[in-house]
């Protein structure tokens, strides 16, 4: 069977892709719909529905945020076995407060961590997380789930499988059999070069599925060789590898007493108890400072450290929208003093590189056109795997169906759940959002639900209605999720219009593109939906006739 370099790594290509190739799916897809996160979250969220606002200031605003923040029962709760003895009914010595904006952010989300007191783990914080209307410091509820950028980001790079990160296992493995499959596609195709402009759609079936599938395999290599590799080093070190907080723990510690001593940003607390100068009048200083060097001068992460002691110490970041390379250009102050203790030096070369690929990769940059690529490489992705389970079942089931073999009737179950259901779920989820209660209690966990519950149906639906793929014949499940998808995206639209008013006329008038972008995001996925639909009903009864030459790699 494998004769020649070039059919093994057909072989590979092959079977490393159909078997990963689901998880490969969902990366696709939902980093795709993660560029425009922030968007997605105004849709799902509208009492954030305005303008984004700057760093608000720390004394009218964040300072009395904070100071209302306390970890949740569930927190408290996960906490209590890795401590001896009790819990405490509040926590007052804070570790750190934290506020962190985007250009695309309305609203403001803050991070307070805490000291355990007889923790087993004297360094381990307990946190606090919060979201506020920067305007006036209104809390907004933490019932209200960010879809966008708490559900569909992680889904992304983790699956949202957190137990023991089990998700960032799967999806790294995954990214990692990506990078082989990648070089075993090149490999395979010695007319690389003419696949770039060949689509040939009134061929077979067969063969214009082939072609779309190389075409948009090649067009988008580059992009996805490169997040596939991009991805895979930024968790490396935190979730792969972590030597430095494990086999080299004890030299990680070294490392950071070391660095506290040369940066003057001390390590741990003093025990002394000390005041807090103007924290506004440090961020207006380090503005000046980005200033005078021509950068710009949002803020994008504002960080107390040791609060209320003697060691305390502010850092304000650059929100660094100006460029691609994710540049935080840290400047410290004193907290006591306002004195100012240091301003991050320019980067090595090394690191300018990782500032770069990881600016890259995580797209904070103001650029539109640079966002709408990275959509597009993200659905040729999707495209391309989905076209080789295509591909894969088409070539197969007919000579599965004559020897009674069921695999290729459970290859194209698990292709439409993946394809075609997957975009259910996400559907399923923003119209759970338009249709549950503002005030209903655990309201995120129920549109999780939803998204699950949503895929499992589209599962089922795909299974049951797979006979005919046993038989030689089309799965009439690709059509008629189909029609599914563009019903219920024209239902998201027509009920954020009668929940909130906001329908595309205001919107458009208003040119406010975040909830008008997702409608017509919506409206233009139910068109392609509705045209695939109907053209698979009209080739239903239709024989496919097999291609005269059979591709090399498979």
């Amino acid at each position: 069977m494998l004769n020649s370099f070039r059919q093994s790594m057909a072989w590979l290509h092959t079977w490393f892709g159909l078997v990963l190739g689901f998880v490969l799916m969902a990366a696709f897809f939902f980093g795709a719909l993660s560029v425009f996160d922030r968007e997605i979250d105004r849709w799902s969220n509208p009492a954030t529905r305005f303008e984004p606002q700057p760093m608000p200031s720390y004394d009218k605003v964040l300072r009395p945020a904070f100071e209302r923040m306390q970890p949740t029962k569930d927190a408290v709760d996960a906490m209590r076995p890795r401590v001896n003895g009790d819990m405490p009914q509040r926590f007052d010595t804070v570790v750190s407060w934290s506020a962190y904006t985007t250009h695309r952010d309305p609203v403001l989300a803050l991070y307070a961590g805490y000291e355990v007191p007889n923790a087993k783990d004297p360094e381990e914080a307990i946190w606090a997380y919060g979201t506020i209307d920067p305007r006036d410091g209104r809390v907004l509820s933490n019932d209200q789930l960010k879809i966008g950028s708490e559900f569909f980001y992680p889904m992304h790079y983790s699956l949202t499988l957190d137990w023991k990160n089990l998700g960032f296992w799967i999806v790294g493995f995954s990214a990692l059999v990506m990078l082989a499959a990648l070089v075993s596609g090149v490999v395979m195709h010695r007319k690389i070069f003419r696949e770039f402009f060949t689509f040939r759609p009134d061929k077979a079936r067969l063969r214009s599925v082939l072609d779309l599938h190389n075409l948009t395999g090649v067009v988008a290599l580059p992009f996805h060789f490169f997040f596939a590799f991009t991805g895979l080093v930024i968790f490396a070190g935190t979730y792969y590898f972590p030597v430095g907080h494990t086999q080299l723990h004890d030299l990680h510690e070294l490392h950071a007493q070391i660095e506290a001593n040369e940066t003057g940003l001390p390590h741990e607390r003093a025990g002394v108890a000390a005041g807090l100068a103007s924290v506004d009048d440090m961020v207006a200083q380090a503005q000046r400072r980005w200033q005078a060097k021509d950068k710009a001068g949002d803020v994008g992460f504002l960080v107390l450290q040791h609060v209320g002691d003697a060691n305390g110490y502010v850092s304000v970041y650059r929100a660094g929208t100006d460029r691609i390379a994710l540049v935080g250009d840290g400047i410290h102050f004193k907290a006591s003093t306002g004195e100012l203790i240091r301003e991050d030096p320019p980067a090595s070369a090394v690191g300018r590189v990782s500032e770069f690929l990881t600016g890259l990769h995580l797209q904070h940059f103001r650029h539109w056109l640079l966002r709408w690529l990275y959509v597009l490489g993200g659905l040729a992705g999707a495209v391309c795997i989905a076209t080789g389970f295509v591909f894969f079942v088409e070539k197969r089931k007919r000579q599965h169906a004559q020897q009674g073999s069921q695999g290729a009737r459970i290859v194209d179950a698990l292709a439409v759940t993946t394809a075609t259901g997957m975009v259910l779920a996400a559907l399923g989820i923003l119209v759970a959002n338009r249709l549950l209660p503002e005030t209903l209690p655990g309201r995120g966990d129920f549109e999780r639900y939803a998204f699950w519950g949503t895929w499992a149906l589209a599962f089922v639906h795909a299974g049951l209605r797979s006979a005919p793929v046993a038989q030689g014949r089309a799965n009439p499940a690709w059509r008629e999720q189909c029609w599914a998808i563009a019903m219920l995206a024209v239902g998201a639209v027509a009920l954020n219009w009668i929940t909130t008013g906001d329908h595309l006329l205001k919107t458009l008038t208003a040119g406010y593109w975040p909830v008008a972008g997702v409608d017509l995001f919506l409206l233009f996925g139910a068109t392609v939906a509705a045209v695939t639909a109907r053209k698979l009903t009209k080739n239903a009864a239709i024989a496919q006739p097999r291609i005269d030459t059979e591709p090399a790699h498979v």
